[in-house]
């Protein structure tokens, strides 16, 4: 089954035993998971519709002005579009700032924006050319 990478839906549990219950309370009802992608700082589970369960470090979070949740988008140049993103929302308004090298040796880069308290954009290339987990 070949499922094309159009982005992700991140969402952000208290503690890794949080994070499990909230995969399996998934599972219970037909999202099942594809597979993790853990770094130092994140605990992933990737499941087939694109939606993310992890659970972030305090380091993590903190990088992120604690951001519990997250738009994720693919671009071929990830900070380019993150850099776009926030002229774009700046021109409309809203504070929005770049924040990039979270995870080191994934290329992801965020915007933070008051257009969306509490959740970040994010963009990171096509799941086929993301250094794959250790």
């Amino acid at each position: 089954m070949t499922v094309p990478d159009s982005g992700s839906r991140i969402f952000t549990a208290a503690t890794p035993e949080a994070k499990q219950a909230m995969v399996d309370l998934l599972a219970q009802h037909g999202v099942a998971e594809r597979f993790q992608a853990n770094s130092g700082g994140v605990l992933r589970s990737i499941f087939w519709d694109g939606t993310i369960i992890n659970h972030a470090s305090e380091e993590v979070l903190a990088s992120l002005g604690h951001v519990y949740s997250c738009i994720g988008l693919v671009a071929d140049d990830p900070l380019s579009s993150a850099k776009a993103t926030a002229t774009f929302l700046q021109q409309r308004g809203f504070t929005a700032t770049v924040v990039e090298e979270i995870e080191p040796g994934l290329p992801i880069a965020f915007v933070l924006t008051d257009a969306m308290p509490g959740t970040a954009i994010n963009f990171r290339p096509h799941i086929t050319q993301m250094p794959r987990p250790e």
